[in-house]
């Protein structure tokens, strides 16, 4: 009889940071970035819907959207992407729904993570094991992951939109974040 030795590939880094970071705290006043791309019309109809809801809380919002990245327009996505950074103070990055969305997303919400921002990824049900498993690959396993059902961009938007109502107080706790400065106790 034979026998074998089976490896397990999936070590843990030595440098991995297990913190999720800083939390979002009391959004007022705050400037929040969503990070979109151009291909998820359903992570732009709900990012729009939070935005709304973190503009009526008194934040300023703005919206990045992921283009190319390789080569010349690479290089300028990078910059720019760097220079959005720079403009908010919370990073609300997404969508993880397929395999390379997941890895640009994950990527970029490390990035922003990395730069001290509070930062949430957004992902899919299907997606939601690869985005840790791609967060922990990139040295932040705890990084903060909201996670949306799926199928979702399959969906009309007077189907979608329900979805986000539904997941706005949950993001909003993910991020560590709320809407209001809590009433001192009496």
């Amino acid at each position: 009889m034979s026998r074998g030795m089976v490896l397990d590939p999936t070590a843990t880094r030595d440098d991995d940071n297990p913190s999720p970071g800083p939390e979002a705290g009391v959004l007022a006043g705050k400037r929040v970035g969503f990070r979109v791309d151009r291909m998820w019309r359903a992570w732009d109809w709900i990012s729009e819907l939070w935005a709304d809801k973190f503009r009526e809380a008194g934040a300023q919002v703005s919206f990045w959207r992921s283009a190319g990245r390789s080569g010349e327009e690479g290089v300028r996505c990078e910059r720019e992407y760097k220079e959005f950074l720079d403009s908010i103070d919370v990073a609300v990055i997404g969508l993880a729904n397929c395999g390379s969305c997941t890895g640009w997303t994950i990527r970029d919400a490390i990035t922003a993570a990395n730069t001290g921002l509070p930062t949430t990824a957004i992902a899919t049900r299907n997606f939601e094991d690869f985005a840790h498993e791609i967060a922990a690959r990139g040295g932040r396993s705890g990084l903060r992951v909201h996670v949306l059902p799926y199928p979702l961009n399959e969906k009309r938007k007077e189907d979608v939109l329900p979805v986000g109502e539904e997941h706005f107080r949950q993001v909003l706790q993910t991020m560590g974040a709320s809407l209001a400065v809590p009433e001192p106790a009496e």
